[in-house]
């Protein structure tokens, strides 16, 4: 069997976000045809277990998001061009080291553009200015690009003359979840009227405005479940409204029944990333049927294919709000809509046979 190396997740079991997501269903999935690796940041993990299922863990003392991504990603394709006959590469932090591979490694390398990294408000200018290099880079020298949204993948060919694959995500692990006795003692909002946001908490994802927007509307509960101890921006937004009476703060939950449960139990979602591509966050809530408040940018409008209501300013978004309390109609007619998108285009039957074609 082919040996497929993983690289630029946090790793498995999936505690973190799409990325881990992917590779555990492309694990569980095509494990009996590939033998797979997968690399793992040691930081986020205290079980270190050699396998997980079928795949052979690696783990770097990384971690795989910000500044140290570069090494962790460097050092996965290193090891790689030993183990594996196939590097399938999420994200382009690393991929400034390809052009030194592929003189030395005739290995088959495919790369996974994750998002418009040069647009996310996080990073300074000369880390843009790297990842930019380093995405042109990944896309001259890989054999297959892969966009997630069809927007990266117009982005990818008018740029670099450049046909890529469109590969989006799955949705159908997101579940409904009836609260029982215990739920309600751990989460006892989730009787309540609530809307829901899951991000993490950075400068493009709009935590500001939403939290805003809900701090000055009283009509529907705010749920908010991010990273709200990462980063000056999210610590000081956390402390801000922290003891508002409107809005619950919740740190990450890992466990996929709590997250289900939260998700499942809520009555509108909010998606405030403006910079990414197909966000499995959206399409999750999507599968459930919530109606959808989206960020106004290409990408969340391809994504519900325009059946959501979109803003830009808190006082867009609570007009949003205004329109959906106020209207059962255009609430079933979006549940039925997003539902329908995400059961007809990201089931993760439809994706994996995309990749087990390119593998």
């Amino acid at each position: 069997m082919k040996n497929i190396a993983i690289i630029g997740t946090v790793g498995i079991p999936a505690r973190y976000g799409g990325f881990e997501t992917f590779a555990e269903q492309l694990i569980t999935r095509l494990s009996k045809k590939y033998n797979f690796l997968i690399f793992c940041s040691k930081p986020h993990y205290r079980s270190r277990a050699t396998y997980h299922g079928n795949a052979r863990r690696i783990f770097l003392p990384f971690r795989a998001n910000g500044y140290q991504s570069v090494l962790y990603d460097i050092f996965s394709i290193i090891y790689s061009l030993f183990k594996a006959d196939t590097l399938l590469i999420l994200g382009v932090s690393g991929c400034i080291i390809l052009p030194l591979i592929k003189i030395f490694h005739n290995k088959r390398i495919i790369v996974s553009v994750d998002g418009l990294d040069t647009k996310r408000e996080k990073w300074s200018k000369i880390a843009k200015i790297f990842l930019s290099i380093s995405e042109k880079i990944a896309v001259k020298y890989s054999d297959i690009v892969i966009a997630d949204n069809p927007y990266i993948q117009k982005y990818i060919a008018e740029k670099y003359n450049c046909q890529s694959e469109l590969i989006e995500y799955g949705s159908d692990h997101s579940i409904n979840v009836q609260a029982d006795s215990d739920d309600l003692i751990k989460y006892p909002f989730v009787r309540d009227e609530y809307a829901l946001a899951i991000a993490r908490i950075e400068k493009e994802n709009h935590s500001d405005i939403i939290l805003n927007a809900f701090s000055e509307n009283s009509r529907i509960k705010l749920v908010y479940v991010g990273t709200w101890d990462t980063n000056n921006f999210s610590r000081d937004l956390y402390e801000r409204y922290q003891s508002n009476e409107n809005i619950v703060l919740l740190h990450p939950i890992y466990d996929a029944h709590d997250i289900n449960l939260i998700r499942s139990n809520a009555s509108i979602f909010i998606h405030g990333n403006g910079s990414g591509g197909t966000n499995p966050g959206l399409l999750e809530a999507m599968h459930v049927g919530l109606p959808i408040i989206a960020y106004d940018v290409n990408f969340n409008h391809e994504v519900t294919r325009n059946n959501a209501l979109f803003f830009r300013t808190d006082e867009e978004l609570i007009s949003s709000l205004k329109s959906y309390v106020e209207d059962d109609n255009l609430v079933e007619k979006n549940k039925s809509a997003v539902r329908k998108v995400a059961r007809k285009h990201y089931s993760w039957d439809a994706i994996i046979k995309k990749y087990e074609q390119i593998l």
